[in-house]
């Protein structure tokens, strides 16, 4: 309960507070390419609950069926805002509504497509969904580059699948047999000096 209030208060202060950058941020992305401001996708939520995350969209639309679901070095669908967004990692600022709608909360396991959390072995999958997934995690920090990282591969996916989900689902595990709010703190805290280094 501390936590969701926590959460609520920090998201209704935070879409507040930033109601003009993000109407200024939704007008560039309008101007810079053809679509909608949002990009809406599933994601695997609190006890496998299926939900349509919030954030600015950074890329060209594609055609149904044939979008990647993972992002890899310098993706050619990248906008230029997008380019800037994802950079400092501003289009995830439209999550705040989603900590408020209670989909979300702001440190949690980052929310998965289903493809890959049909992945995830037992029990980590048990463990990892029994909380909200958040905005920001142990994972994000650590994994700050990873479309550098899988850039690199040969196969990308394989790579992920294989390689870097696991050590992100360690991460996650970590994070709910230790949560606290002093925790949330932290890694809010982490979260911020990251994105300014």
């Amino acid at each position: 309960m501390i936590k969701r209030l926590f959460d609520m208060v920090l998201a209704f202060t935070g879409l507040l507070l930033l109601s003009p950058v993000l109407v200024l941020i939704a007008v560039l992305i309008k101007r810079d390419s053809t679509g909608p401001v949002f990009f809406r996708q599933e994601r695997i939520g609190l006890h496998g609950k299926p939900f349509r995350i919030h954030k600015f969209r950074t890329m060209t639309v594609a055609q149904p069926g044939t979008a990647m679901q993972i992002t890899v070095g310098q993706d050619a669908r990248i906008t230029k805002v997008g380019a800037f967004l994802r950079h400092y990692k501003i289009d995830e600022l439209p999550q705040l509504i989603d900590v408020l709608q209670g989909t979300m909360s702001l440190v949690g396991p980052r929310p998965e497509v289903p493809k890959y959390v049909a992945l995830y072995p037992e029990p980590t999958k048990s463990i990892v969904l029994s909380v909200r997934p958040g905005i920001t995690d142990l994972a994000s920090i650590e994994y700050r580059s990873e479309s550098e990282l899988l850039a690199k591969s040969s196969n990308p996916e394989k790579t992920y699948i294989e390689e870097v989900m696991p050590a992100k689902l360690a991460y996650c595990v970590q994070y709910v047999q230790q949560q606290s709010l002093w925790l949330d703190i932290q890694i809010i805290a982490r979260t911020f000096l990251a994105i300014l280094r």
